[in-house]
């Protein structure tokens, strides 16, 4: 299995090629392994939240079942970076909320989806002694929008629009990601922090089973940003169980697994499998995958679906 985070190591120096070479043909002929002839990198997004921990899982699933490929997980400010790094040829495949793709009406070309993997929940959370109890209530306070090239800043940006809260001086926006909006909550550097993904983030949920966090409705809200912006928005419950606090419900959007549409059909097949066929490796990283379903995996529009994928989901169909 080869997972590495982040970066590829340097090549060896000139002098070493050959003797490298042999050891590595040696070993291959020892062990009888597949010797790796491609990689594939996965962008993710905080260490802390959902993509990072599904991505992961993927990716030793890709270092252990696909002979001669290895993947490489890169932390990143998620959805709307991602799309950027598939686009630049910088990464192969990545996380994104739907919203990121559907922004000008439709989706950008060039980029196809291998699945629907299951719907970020956008969350505000505030400390537990707030005053805050509702969306206005963040007029004149600090909040941390979402780190730059994220899908949170992206769709709260929104948020705060259709509130008539876009005006720069109704909030003091502070562009952190999770990890650091966490802290910065804890010790009273802000006010509230947004967080878009999938159920339970984890950073969001140890802070609130110390009873130090609690969230905001925001499903009043899903409605305007339908008529204003994008069908994709929808209002999902967060219960109890998520975080231990009184149950909300909250704005959601598609979550889909997406790479560039010129990846070779046979790679985007075997990734859809395994998306599917080893769910439970996948839920066992974070409890979001287990809604990876082939029946709602197709549910990408208006992203068209790889062909690799789609064949492989035709494989399967009843």
């Amino acid at each position: 299995m080869t997972l590495q985070t982040r970066s590829l190591r340097p090549g060896a120096v000139a002098r070493r090629t050959v003797l490298t070479g042999m050891a590595t043909m040696a070993l291959t002929a020892c062990v009888g392994k597949t010797p790796e002839s491609r990689r594939i990198r996965i962008a993710t997004g905080s260490p802390t939240a959902t993509y990072y921990a599904i991505g992961s899982a993927l990716a030793r699933l890709v270092g252990r079942e696909l002979p001669g490929t290895g993947a490489d997980v890169l932390a990143t400010a998620a959805s709307a970076e991602n799309v950027q790094l598939i686009f630049g040829g910088a990464a192969d495949v990545g996380f994104t909320q739907a919203d990121v793709l559907v922004s000008g009406g439709g989706s950008p070309p060039g980029i196809v989806a291998l699945a629907r993997v299951y719907d970020d929940l956008l969350h505000l959370v505030v400390r537990a002694d707030s005053p805050i109890k509702t969306l206005e209530d963040l007029k004149g306070k600090t909040v941390s929008v979402g780190a730059h090239g994220s899908g949170t800043a992206v769709t709260v940006a929104r948020l705060l629009d259709v509130a008539g809260m876009s005006a720069p001086t109704m909030v003091d926006r502070q562009e952190l990601n999770l990890d650091d909006s966490l802290r910065a909550l804890a010790a009273y550097g802000i006010d509230a922090f947004f967080f878009s993904g999938g159920l339970p983030v984890a950073g969001i949920k140890q802070l609130s089973t110390r009873g130090r966090a609690r969230l905001i409705d925001l499903s009043r809200w899903a409605g305007d940003l339908r008529r204003t912006h994008s069908e994709v928005y929808v209002v999902r419950n967060v219960p109890v169980s998520a975080y231990q606090t009184l149950p909300v419900a909250t704005i959601a959007n598609p979550n889909l697994l997406v790479v560039s549409a010129s990846m070779a059909d046979d790679l985007a097949f075997d990734l859809a499998r395994l998306l599917m066929e080893r769910r439970d490796e996948l839920a066992a990283a974070h409890p979001a995958a287990e809604r990876l379903d082939p029946r709602s995996a197709i549910a990408t529009l208006p992203v068209p679906l790889h062909p690799g994928a789609a064949r492989y989901y035709q494989s399967v169909k009843p």
